[in-house]
């Protein structure tokens, strides 16, 4: 296992941020972010125009230091979650250790292959920072790399963050754990009919990026579509431009096809709130619910199955929120209103309100965490 430097640094250190803003420049001219939509908005993300602002908006304390060495195990169904983990983590002054994704993705050896890249010309950063990869059964080295940690981000399921949590670490270490979490999408149908084509277009692209592109795998992808102000010709006219952007863009892998087909005769046996399906090819599944069931979080889309329910009052929906929920994505909805009811009720769970198309836009804010903060420590006077 190869040395690590573990000395803490400022929050957004000078040179950090110069790195990633050089980082930043070399991918928004590679052709690789027109490939992978997911490198584009890791390369926007850590401008240095970026980064100045976000620091800004953090009003960060004076005499704010990392924690030392953060060891990082990323999901594996998520390719460029490790690189925005990493960025946190780095900005919050710490050196790193990150388990990469354990399935193949080409993004990830292509960002992985700028990242070393650049480390290797600077390397007061290049002895903080390590990339590994290692079978996910090999708890051998996730121990050995735990108990040097001085914090760790620990993205996984509930089994694995318990798994991981179980091994020994140093005796301050702080963990952030990212469980399995439930997200749906709030929609105004009468918002939906008066959206206009460019608004509309919009819309329809926004809720495929936040579907269709990662097979509703990511904790933020909408599961249920909730409706208020409902009605046949909104439905109408959002379910169908779905399925034609989906037709023209989606490519369903064999593996899915079967397991979101298995998905569907499991509900239509085992949940007794579906009314009825709607079938579109392979491509588009819905499931029309009868009542919004105790325990959504068991009902899981997969690859374009979709759950769908019109609220009567949004009552309805608190009542089964528990803290397994982390998004909504809405359209034609009073954030600041709906935010408002969520703290008024004291919910357990919702930690964002974001515009359909935003699901996937990761932040230092993350499952109701400020994650500069946390991963750092406060030098108090």
């Amino acid at each position: 296992m190869r040395d690590i430097c573990n000395k803490p640094l400022r929050v957004f250190d000078a040179n950090v941020v110069e790195f990633l803003g050089e980082l930043s420049a070399e991918l928004l001219k590679s052709p690789l972010v027109r490939q992978y939509p997911d490198l584009s908005a890791f390369a926007f993300y850590v401008r240095k125009a970026n980064l100045a602002k976000l620091r800004e908006q953090l009003k960060l304390e004076d005499g704010r230091l990392g924690r030392g060495l953060c060891f990082h195990i990323a999901p594996a169904n998520i390719p460029v979650n490790f690189a925005f983990s990493w960025v946190f983590s780095l900005l919050a002054g710490n050196a790193n250790v990150v388990r990469l994704p354990s399935k193949p993705f080409p993004q990830v050896d292509a960002l992985l292959s700028v990242i070393q890249s650049h480390l290797s010309r600077n390397l007061e950063l290049e002895s903080r920072n390590l990339f590994v990869r290692y079978p996910r059964t090999d708890n051998e080295t996730t121990a050995a790399y735990s108990a040097i940690a001085d914090c760790r981000m620990i993205w996984g399921g509930d089994r694995t963050i318990a798994s991981v949590k179980a091994l020994p670490s140093m005796p301050r270490c702080v963990d952030i754990a990212f469980a399995d979490r439930y997200s749906v999408a709030l929609i105004n149908g009468e918002a939906v009919l008066a959206a206009d084509d460019t608004q509309f277009s919009r819309l329809i692209e926004g809720f495929y990026n936040d579907t269709y592109l990662m097979d509703q795998n990511a904790c933020s992808s909408p599961q249920a579509i909730l409706w208020e102000n409902d009605s046949p010709a909104a439905r109408k006219r959002f379910w169908t431009a779905v399925e034609a952007l989906a037709r023209k863009k989606y490519v369903l892998q064999d593996a899915v096809s079967v397991d979101k087909y298995t998905l569907l005769c499991e509900e239509a046996v085992k949940n007794p709130a579906v009314k009825s399906f709607t079938r579109v090819e392979n491509l588009l599944y819905r499931a029309e619910l009868s009542s919004f069931p105790d325990n959504p979080v068991e009902h899981r889309g997969k690859g374009g199955f979709f759950f769908e329910y019109a609220l009567k009052d949004r009552s309805e929906f608190f009542a089964v929120v528990t803290e397994k929920f982390q998004t909504v994505t809405q359209f034609g909805i009073d954030a600041e209103e709906l935010r408002q009811q969520i703290v008024g009720h004291g919910l357990r769970g919702i930690d964002r309100i974001v515009p359909i198309g935003q699901a996937m836009n990761i932040g230092v804010i993350w499952d109701g965490c400020d994650l500069i903060r946390a991963l750092s420590r406060m030098v108090n006077v």
